[in-house]
C-alpha cells in the first residue's frame, strides 16, 4: 500500500526533502533521517533512467516515499518510470486539465489509459511475481502534477479537479519567474499566487505541496493547508553546511569551535 497516498488524501501532513546530489549513497542516507519522503529529482537533478533505479533500490526498505520527479511531462517517461518500481510521480510543467487528463492515462493500463503492459520484465510487478499486478496498479500509483505558469495558475482547479490526480505540487521558483520575480520566490505577489493555488487545489479535493528550504515559509505553506512540503535539499545542506565550517576556521584558525561534538567514531 503506498501510504504516502494514503496520507495526503486525508490531508496529513508528510515532510519531505529534496535529492538532486543523484547518487544513490546519499539518498540512502536521507531515507533514513526521518523524513517521510524523498523527491528523486529528474527534471533539474543530473539523473537518468538507470540511476533513478539505483536510488529507488536504495531507499527501498524505509519509511520513506520516493517520489520521483520527471524530466517533461512524456507518456513514455511515465511509462518508464512505472515500470521499475516508481510509484508517486511528479510530473512538471502542467498547464491545463487536458495535459493533466493525458498524464493520468499514461498511468493507466488499457482501456483506461494507455500504459504499455511489459509487467512480466518490470520491477514494478516484481517481474510478474506480484499477483494480480495488472490490475492493482493503479491503485497504489501516486499521481502529483506540478504547476509553475502563469497558464498552470489559470488552470489550477481544473488541473486538481481531474479524475485521477492525486495532489498538485506548486513551484514557487518558476512561478516567481513567471510573474516577473526570477528569484524571489517570497516575493509578496508570488507568496499571494500561491495561497490562491493552495486554496484551489484544496477546494478541488485534492492535496498541496511546495517545496520550501526556507523554514519560516514552509510553515506558512503547512498552516494554509499544504500537505507535502519538502523543507530542504541535499545540496544546499552539504553546500551550506561545508560553507559554514570552513568559514568557522578561515575566520580564526586557532581559536576553538564551541558547539561542535566530536565524531566517536575518529
Amino acid at each position: 500500500m503506498n501510504m504516502f497516498k494514503a496520507a495526503i488524501a486525508t490531508g496529513r501532513r508528510q515532510i519531505g526533502f529534496w535529492q538532486a546530489l543523484a547518487t544513490p549513497y546519499t539518498a540512502e542516507i536521507c531515507a533514513g533521517a526521518g523524513f517521510d519522503w524523498l523527491l528523486i529529482d529528474g527534471e533539474h537533478g543530473p539523473n537518468d533512467l538507470p540511476l533513478v533505479l539505483r536510488q529507488l533500490q536504495a531507499i527501498e526498505g524505509s519509511p520513506a516515499e520516493p517520489v520521483v520527479r520527471l524530466p517533461c511531462a512524456d507518456t513514455v517517461l511515465v511509462k518508464q518510470y512505472l515500470d521499475i518500481g516508481a510509484r508517486t510521480l511528479l510530473v512538471p510543467m502542467i498547464e491545463s486539465a487536458a495535459q493533466a487528463a493525458a498524464m493520468v492515462a499514461a498511468c493507466r493500463y488499457p482501456p483506461r489509459g494507455v500504459r504499455g503492459v511489459g509487467s512480466a520484465i518490470g520491477r514494478a510487478s516484481r517481474w510478474n511475481r506480484t499477483p494480480g499486478y495488472l490490475h492493482d496498479a493503479e491503485r497504489d500509483i501516486c499521481l502529483l502534477l506540478q504547476v509553475e505558469s502563469v497558464a498552470g495558475l489559470e488552470a489550477c482547479h481544473a488541473i486538481a479537479a481531474t479524475d485521477g490526480v492525486d495532489g498538485v505540487f506548486i513551484g514557487p521558483s518558476d512561478l516567481a519567474a513567471a510573474l516577473g520575480h526570477l528569484g524571489h520566490p517570497g516575493h509578496p505577489d508570488v507568496q499571494a499566487a500561491i495561497a490562491g493555488a493552495i486554496d484551489r487545489v484544496l477546494s478541488a479535493g485534492k492535496a498541496a505541496g511546495l517545496l520550501a528550504a526556507d523554514e519560516r515559509l514552509a510553515r506558512r505553506y503547512l498552516a494554509a493547508g499544504a500537505s507535502f512540503v519538502a523543507v530542504g535539499t541535499d545540496v544546499t545542506v552539504l553546500a551550506r553546511g561545508a560553507e559554514a565550517l570552513a568559514a568557522r576556521f578561515r575566520e580564526d584558525p586557532g581559536a576553538p569551535t564551541t558547539g561542535m561534538v566530536p565524531d566517536p567514531t575518529y
